[in-house]
């Protein structure tokens, strides 16, 4: 099979096992490109089968109208939105995405970030390194901190991530809700609500959703105002979830208690990000940002690439694949 690597080389090279001897993968040909922006003529010129694409790249009509021998699109991670599905499907050709290799690292990186919040370390930190430790422990002592096993998690999106999130909060004692688009799935240990619902009664709301033309910006100035008054928003998923103005306009009038986020959009998210250029310096205690780093880790990584290059087999094999996305 002829493969195009539109990822990065050396991850590729450190994670995936593809060259080992005597695996079917160690005969495929295989071309780097890299993961930054896309020689759309070189990667026309390749002529191959398959592309193994950057999470976040866009794949349009402009490549995959000109490369009839293609056959199969596979995100490196989970998100897919950029890549044209409705074309690749006219065209026959298969989107696949990682699903759920990077589920429990983001659930353990939305708990992270949840317990930053909760626990207002960042201000913490900044009062040690000021020389006020005292202050700040005066501080709690007047206020106390809240405890996570006190709160109530409402969780939007039960796939892979959703679920292990539920499975590492119960061990806090959290009572958990959960919406879903299909409605109420039986889950053990957590009752399924309606998402105004969720809102209304959650002292955490925890996004784990894909980007489609339903959810875009979902968190809204609307959908925030059904939120519990001082709720803390989660989100872990993709950042064209949220209208990030309207997230900025209910931290400041309190509506939102804190906001942890892992990603914003678009990306890269420079400084005139709303979130990052209009939050007052105040209230950055009650913010918690990461780099879009949740899911990547090692394992991930490994994981990740078993699964695109059992994809890859199975195509070159005529065999339908696992985790295709465009409804092929």
């Amino acid at each position: 099979m002829k493969t195009a690597l539109l990822i990065n080389r050396d991850n590729f090279e450190k994670y995936s096992a593809w060259q080992t001897p005597g695996a079917a993968s160690a005969k495929w040909e295989l071309q780097h490109f890299g993961n930054g922006e896309p020689d759309v003529e070189k990667v026309i010129a390749s002529q191959a089968d398959v592309l193994v694409v950057d999470a976040i790249m866009k794949i349009g009509p402009e490549i995959i109208e000109k490369m009839p021998g293609l056959k199969l699109i596979h995100s490196q991670g989970v998100a897919y939105n950029a890549i044209d599905c409705a074309r690749a499907r006219e065209a026959g050709i298969y989107v696949c995405n990682c699903a759920g290799v990077n589920a429990a690292p983001v659930a353990e990186h939305a708990i992270l970030l949840i317990l930053a919040l909760l626990k207002s370390f960042r201000w913490g930190e900044d009062m040690a390194y000021a020389g006020k430790q005292m202050d700040a422990k005066m501080a709690c002592f007047k206020d106390g901190q809240p405890e996570l096993g006190g709160m109530t998690v409402g969780i939007i999106g039960l796939g892979a991530i959703g679920k292990s999130l539920a499975s590492m909060l119960k061990p806090f004692g959290c009572k958990i809700n959960y919406y879903t688009r299909s409605g109420d799935c039986g889950a053990e240990g957590m009752a399924y609500m309606p998402l105004d619902e969720i809102y209304a009664t959650s002292d955490i709301v925890s996004l784990h959703v894909p980007v489609t033309a339903d959810t875009t910006n979902m968190i809204n100035g609307e959908s925030l105002k059904k939120f519990k008054r001082g709720a803390i928003l989660i989100n872990t998923a993709r950042g064209e979830l949220m209208d990030h103005s309207a997230v900025v306009e209910a931290l400041k009038s309190g509506q939102l208690g804190g906001l942890g986020a892992d990603t914003l959009a678009p990306e890269p998210f420079l400084l005139d990000n709303p979130v990052l250029r209009d939050i007052p310096e105040e209230l950055r205690r009650r913010v918690a940002i990461s780099p879009h780093v949740a899911g990547i880790t090692a394992g991930t990584f490994i994981r990740a690439y078993e699964r695109v290059r059992a994809n890859i087999e199975a195509v070159g094999n005529g065999q339908r694949p696992e985790c295709v996305v465009n409804g092929l």
